[in-house]
């Protein structure tokens, strides 16, 4: 029996974030503006021609899965990667600490202009859409953020997590991990999170951190045929 974090996109697209949902019953994606993520409900014939219909023009989508990816015929791959899935292995505690602060709408140019500068993942200036964020500033610059991507029930992923190069080797980022992760343990759900496979130091830090591996992960990134 399949695991609901086995196919995390559309399992988010069913649940948590259902109201974010483009398209049917057999495919789904989020608005390109949030996020380029998609997903088929299943690899059947029918399912699989929904989700090539989901694109326009010269969209790219985001595929992850814990399986192999079936692509449509009229889809093709133009990037793939491994990547690793890891879960929690308890509840983490709450952390208090002054200097964490929400963000809000007025920060996302910042918020973007970090995340393009030290590329945690796919992130725009709608990413907040997808659940709260927190960032650390050093006056009025923001130099830290880590939030919420993915949720389905009982689980919500950890994402978004960078630093600025300046500021780095200071343990911002794993107080704002810590941080993050218990006020997702505190709603009585499972933080999760996602890694390249060959990022090594991130997943013994993430390991350091009490998450484990949970499954191996597939990325493609899909566009139409020409």
């Amino acid at each position: 029996m399949s695991h609901i974090l086995d196919r995390p996109i559309w399992s988010a697209l069913e649940t948590a974030h259902a109201s974010l949902a483009e398209g049917n019953e057999r495919a789904r994606r989020y608005p390109p503006s949030i996020v380029p993520f998609a997903a088929s409900a299943d690899d059947r014939p029918e399912s699989l021609e929904a989700l090539e219909n989901l694109p326009q023009g010269d969209e790219t989508m985001l595929l992850v899965e814990a399986g192999p990816i079936a692509i449509p015929r009229g889809l093709a791959a133009v990037s793939e990667a491994l990547a690793v899935q890891m879960i929690a292995e308890r509840p983490h505690e709450r952390v208090t600490d002054s200097r964490i602060q929400p963000l809000s709408e007025a920060d996302a140019e910042e918020m973007l202009a970090l995340a393009t500068l030290t590329k945690p993942g796919p992130f725009t200036r709608r990413a907040q859409s997808l659940g709260t964020f927190w960032g650390i500033r050093a006056g009025d610059r923001l130099i830290a953020m880590a939030g919420q991507r993915l949720r389905q029930t009982g689980f919500a992923e950890l994402s978004g997590l960078c630093t600025h190069p300046q500021f780095q080797r200071r343990g911002l980022g794993t107080l704002l991990f810590r941080f993050v992760a218990g006020e997702i343990a505190a709603r009585g759900e499972t933080a999760y999170l996602h890694a390249y496979a060959n990022n090594t130091p991130a997943i013994g830090l993430y390991r350091s951190l009490g998450f484990r591996l949970r499954s191996e992960m597939n990325l493609r990134v899909v566009k139409r045929r020409a």
